[in-house]
């Protein structure tokens, strides 16, 4: 184990606290046994190392370890937790379990043999708990991380610590938290930035090599993680990477499944099953009608980009500022809120909320007849009655 300390410790030097995510908040950390999942490169390694370097002692009590070290060719996830339990180990942290065979089974074995052990772990977003080989959905809590808010972009950027708004206040009290946000600063004069560039947290790594670096991060989710989580042939992946390149290029994509399964060249439900998988590694947004009903074999109504920051690196050319706006307020407000499809109207939300998203020219005539209709404009610092700076939208975590 010596070697994986070691490492342990040369990663939580270099690990930064000055800026941490909402998550650390909302987690429950005092599980025994906690699940995070997410896309690559949205910080869930960072999270982890982050909680561990403010809260937790580095007496030999604590280990971080990634499932893709080495070390693991020769020995067992297993054996790491007896021997480290043996030792005094009481927290361990397990990065990209999804690339540890048979991860779900040992997980649990670890759960149920050590009690005074607590385990937390990382892995795709396309991890089954649930279906795994061993359920942990009754022992695990589990969390999914997404890229950053326009909240979190600003809090990051200008070393801020600018608040968040639950949906209802922020439906009720528009105007007074604009103007709490604008006594501080301009949200508009940073906006366009973040839908360009500011969704993933290693914007201000190299910001010339940003877009190629979303490139990686999309080629890695489809060329390794989809055919080791969803056994999808390698050969198909070029496939997929062409239906990706094509939803780009048409987003907000309503799609002809006939037409383009021909072109493609798969069949009907292989098509469909793709698009299903494309959401599941948070790479495009299945908008339905009734999200509740649906099943994987039932075609999106509307497809999106899962982010905006996906149209500058796969079609700026065909950024479209009406389509930006509509993926800003899908991305924003469905990490917590149940976004769907609708016919008189952009977005439903909640089964209860009608919102219609657009310029600050936008009016309220399409939402007139809807008693809980709203209308989010990009390019207005301050609202009116039903009508909200769509910036607003990125404070919602």
């Amino acid at each position: 184990m010596g070697p994986l300390f070691e490492k342990f410790f040369r990663k939580i030097e270099a690990t930064e606290t000055t800026f941490l995510r909402s998550a650390m908040d909302r987690i429950h950390w005092e599980a025994r046994l906690i699940g995070i999942k997410g896309a690559r490169g949205v910080g869930k390694t960072t999270l982890m190392l982050q909680y561990i370097k403010i809260h937790l002692p580095l007496d030999g009590a604590t280990l971080y370890v990634s499932l893709d070290n080495i070390w693991f060719a020769k020995n067992s996830l297993y054996d790491l937790a007896d021997e480290f339990v043996k030792k005094g180990g009481r927290h361990l942290f397990l990065d990209e379990v999804h690339k540890y065979p048979n991860w779900s089974q040992e997980i649990k074995n670890i759960y149920d043999d050590y009690p005074e052990l607590q385990t937390v772990f990382t892995g795709s977003s396309m991890l089954e708990i649930l279906n795994a080989s061993a359920d942990l959905s009754r022992r695990a809590i589990i969390y999914q991380m997404q890229g950053l808010s326009f909240r979190e972009y600003l809090n990051l950027k200008l070393g801020k610590d600018l608040p968040i708004f639950k949906l209802k206040d922020l439906l009720d009290n528009h105007s007074e938290l604009a103007r709490g946000i604008l006594k501080d600063i301009k949200p508009l004069q940073h906006f366009d930035d973040y839908l360009n560039n500011g969704y993933y947290p290693f914007f201000q790594e190299v910001p010339d090599l940003y877009h190629q670096r979303i490139e990686e991060v999309v080629n890695m989710s489809l060329e390794i993680e989809l055919p080791l989580l969803r056994k999808v042939d390698i050969a198909y992946i070029p496939k997929l990477k062409q239906l990706l390149q094509i939803i780009s290029e048409s987003v907000p994509f309503i799609p002809n499944v006939t037409k383009l399964s021909q072109r493609i060249g798969i069949n009907r439900n292989t098509f469909i099953s793709y698009l299903f998988f494309l959401q599941e590694a948070h790479l495009t947004r299945n908008l339905y009608k009734d999200v509740r009903g649906i099943t994987q074999l039932q075609k999106p109504d509307k497809i999106f980009l899962e982010n905006t920051n996906f149209q500058f690196a796969f079609a700026p050319e065909n950024a479209d500022q009406g389509n930006l706006r509509e993926t800003f307020f899908l991305n924003q407000v469905n990490y917590f809120h149940e976004v769907e499809y609708m016919d008189k109207g952009d977005f439903m939300v909640d089964r209860k909320f009608t919102f219609e998203i657009g310029g600050k020219s936008k009016t309220t005539e399409q939402i007139k007849n809807s008693k809980s209709g709203f209308v989010a404009a990009d390019g207005i610092e301050y609202g009116i009655g039903n009508k909200i700076p769509l910036w607003l939208f990125g404070f919602m975590y």
